[in-house]
């Protein structure tokens, strides 16, 4: 089977409550599980502090405020690092308010250790908050814990869907690779790597499917991360560091960005060039899951949303923005900023 049916197939299986496995195979699951029970011990508990970024960002910027709700696991909340400044939400507020010229709110709901079951409870509580966009980080924890792919899509989908139907954009971070994680050892890190691009490719597609926008980060784990692994772990060997939280944030605020309408004029159409174009879902979360970087959004076709390879969808490699120096959340808004003490949304900001 070749790797965008099998995609499609996972996808298909979690939609319709059929189990999946045979995407890798009875052998190759067990041997995952005797793969997960070794990393766990491995890496450890997940259970030390983790600041919070909940707040907001863009001091002297004008409102009114983009909300963002970060939703997810250990890796969206910034498990490892000691400083607000180097959680992933930090650098995703301070980098969406520098490039929107806005304020932004932030709040966190994600949770250190969680799995794509637990992505309901985070959605009930971010709801009623009424953000613009969610940013959602899952699925390492799904691997490790021998949950079925089938269902950790199942469960993602579910919550995108609800999200999209609430009018909320929806920008999901899908299952990093985790065939460079040291303390999985040979041959069993391969086994890590088929099965985490192949989640990541399914979750591309049920997210599309959802009305959501995928974003590959095979670069949290990736090559980068295998290159220089003692700059871009942290000390568990698991987690990014510093260092690797902002190379993920690089990649998540270009597509964040975009979800919110504030696309540059030189990234409205796919480039060849710079290998973009337009794809059958399945051959294009293929392609994402094998390099880093790459948002799938889907679109039309000479008017029609499907093709015969399903749906139709847009695949970008956005320029990933200059650094910013991340700022430490404000608890509350100060009134005295222009327009910027409310939190309605208005002005620009578009969902679509």
């Amino acid at each position: 089977m070749g790797k965008a049916a099998a995609a499609r197939r996972l996808a298909s299986a979690a939609a319709f409550g059929g189990g999946g496995l045979s995407v890798l195979g009875a052998l190759s699951y067990g041997v995952l599980r005797v793969e997960a029970k070794i990393a766990r011990k491995a890496i450890g508990r997940i259970d030390a502090p983790v600041p919070d970024a909940t707040g907001w960002y863009g001091r002297g910027r004008p409102g009114p405020a983009i909300k963002i709700a970060l939703l997810g696991d250990s890796s969206a909340a910034g498990y490892g690092v000691d400083k607000v400044e180097d959680t992933p939400g930090a650098l995703l507020g301070s980098g969406v308010a520098a490039g929107a010229d806005r304020r932004v709110h932030l709040r966190e709901f994600c949770v250190s250790g969680a799995k794509s079951i637990q992505l309901a409870e985070q959605v009930d509580a971010a709801l009623p908050t009424e953000p613009d966009v969610a940013v959602i980080l899952i699925g390492a924890n799904d691997v490790t814990n021998q949950t079925l792919p089938s269902e950790s899509v199942r469960y993602l989908s579910e919550v995108v869907r609800r999200l999209h139907e609430a009018d909320v954009a929806v920008v999901v971070g899908t299952c990093p690779d985790l065939g460079t994680v040291r303390p999985i050892p040979q041959p069993l890190r391969r086994v890590a790597r088929t099965w985490s691009r192949r989640l990541a490719a399914a979750q591309a597609i049920a997210v599309v499917e959802a009305g959501g926008r995928a974003v590959s980060l095979g670069s949290i784990l990736g090559p980068e991360f295998d290159a220089s692994p003692s700059l871009l772990f942290g000390p568990d060997r698991f987690h990014p560091s510093a260092a690797g939280y902002a190379a993920l944030a690089g990649v998540l605020v270009p597509s964040v960005m975009a979800a919110l309408g504030f696309t540059p004029e030189d990234e409205e159409v796919p480039e060849a060039r710079r290998g973009e174009g337009i794809l059958s879902i399945g051959r294009a979360a293929v392609q994402a899951a094998e390099h880093p970087g790459t948002e799938l959004d889907a679109t039309v076709v000479d008017g029609s949303a499907r093709g015969i390879g399903g749906r139709w969808v847009t695949l970008m490699r956005r320029r990933r923005p200059a650094p910013v120096d991340a700022e430490a959340p404000e608890p509350e808004e100060e009134s005295s900023e222009s327009g910027a003490g409310s939190t309605e949304t208005g002005g620009p900001v578009s969902v679509g």
